[in-house]
């Protein structure tokens, strides 16, 4: 996996306040990289702000990072910041609470179509991580929990395995990182073979012991370890910050007469470009030693990875959003009773993404629509048969149940039966069981409590 990719993935799954920071960082790192929205001083221009260049963008696009966004992207532009002065959500609407690990893998397994046995496992499996996302249960135990087949409990480890963060449910720091590589598609590379016969030298820096095994040179064995030092062998820390986050939409959804347009949210992200400062020195290389030479041509490099890397993030969650949006019309009209079912594939086969991509775009990132402010996320859920043939969401059923509990006789509240043939009477087909798993996601006691309660 070359550097360039390892940007695109980075950039591609922070959401607006860690690319704000990532951006700075890279800036202070780089020098090659300056904000074309502050002047700079040229060293021809004898202390005059540099005029702009028409060609500046033709950097950025002589670099080759299109193979790994190749099946995903394509390179529309991206739509202009549309968002009016005062539109930006009160500060108290910035508030959230972190999402658990738990939270993530469930949600994502929701999206899919399993069986409930399936899902049972899967509940188990999940239920055994650790705050590292280490699975600390065998196969075995968690099949004697209920009795499953052990390879049935081995297949919901190998479905939890391949849900995001990629490295969750391994046994072992060696399975972790594998399975990291599998999914970058590089785990028959010396990354790979590294990782699955030699991690002990790994661990311990013993490269030539490594090249000697493997037959490879010093220069591939630590482009290898590059690759494997990107990798993250705790992904679960990644949802274990249980504190209160401010966050910052991502995306801003206005109607404008019977259109919602959407726009990415750049305010206070710097215009990347290349600093023509040192792409001067650069020219006049013949002038240089051949370390500052090589020093500035590996900062350029850097420099255009970055620039392209953010583009693309940009136009992907920009056609992310409009798929959302234009699935999601009838909500953005009506409010959360509109509430249309959609599942990541949806979104996938619409703008030609792959589905965990989808995922990692719309994770942790957030949306402000004329009906409030959600994470991308809130938009896909399962859902269930109505009457009128068509699906409703699962949040729709959540709140049809809250309010029909909202509007009960305290002294005779419904039970879940009877909130399950109210729900039919209007036309939703559900079973008793579903109703008492959407009123116990909701909070909300079983009738015999909630009259105890009164």
């Amino acid at each position: 996996m070359t550097p360039a990719l390892q940007m695109a993935i980075k950039l591609l799954q922070l959401n607006k306040l860690e690319l704000e920071q990532t951006l700075q960082q890279e800036m202070v790192e780089n020098p090659m990289l300056e904000d074309r929205a502050e002047p700079t001083m040229s060293v021809e221009t004898d202390g005059e702000a540099e005029a702009p260049d028409p060609k500046e963008d033709q950097l950025v696009d002589n670099l080759d990072v299109d193979s790994f966004f190749e099946k995903y992207f394509d390179s529309a532009p991206t739509t202009a910041n549309m968002r009016e002065e005062g539109e930006a959500p009160p500060i108290e609407n910035t508030l959230t609470s972190s999402e658990t690990l738990a939270d993530h893998l469930i949600w994502q397994l929701e999206m899919r179509a399993l069986g409930s046995e399936q899902i049972d496992i899967c509940h188990a499996v999940i239920g055994n991580l650790d705050d590292d996302g280490r699975l600390r249960a065998s196969a075995g135990e968690i099949a004697d929990m209920a009795g499953w087949p052990e390879l049935d409990v081995e297949r919901a480890i190998g479905l939890v395995q391949g849900l995001d963060p990629i490295g969750v449910a391994a046994r072992d720091l060696r399975e972790c990182l594998y399975l990291q590589l599998e999914h970058l598609g590089v785990e028959d590379h010396l990354p790979g073979v590294m990782v699955r016969e030699y991690l002990d030298d790994v661990t311990r820096h013993r490269f030539k012991e490594i090249a000697r095994a493997t037959g490879a040179s010093l220069d591939e064995v630590g482009a290898a370890m590059a690759t494997i030092r990107e990798l993250n062998p705790k992904p679960g820390q990644l949802y274990s910050d249980e504190s209160p986050q401010y966050i910052t939409p991502d995306v801003f959804v206005r109607k404008d007469g019977d259109e919602y347009l959407v726009s990415v949210n750049d305010d206070g992200l710097p215009r990347l470009r290349v600093s023509r400062m040192y792409r001067n020195l650069l020219r006049g290389k013949d002038e240089l030693s051949k370390e500052t030479t090589d020093y500035l041509q590996d900062k350029m490099r850097s420099a255009l990875w970055l620039i392209r890397s953010f583009g693309q993030r940009q136009r992907t969650i920009q056609k992310v959003s409009e798929s959302i949006v234009q699935h999601q019309r009838a909500f953005l009209d009506h409010g959360v009773a509109a509430l249309r079912p959609m599942v990541l594939r949806d979104v996938a086969e619409d703008i030609e993404m792959h589905e965990s991509t989808v995922s990692r775009v719309v994770n942790g990132k957030y949306m402000h629509t004329p009906q409030g402010i959600f994470e991308l996320k809130y938009f896909f859920h399962s859902g269930l048969g109505h009457a009128s043939g068509s699906d409703v969401s699962s949040i729709t059923v959540k709140e049809r149940i809250r309010k029909l509990v909202e509007g009960e006789n305290p002294s005779k509240p419904l039970s879940d039966a009877a909130l399950a043939r109210q729900l039919k009477a209007g036309g939703l087909q559900i079973a008793r069981r579903t109703v008492a798993k959407y009123r116990e996601e909701l909070g909300i006691p079983a009738s015999k409590l909630r009259r105890e309660i009164v």
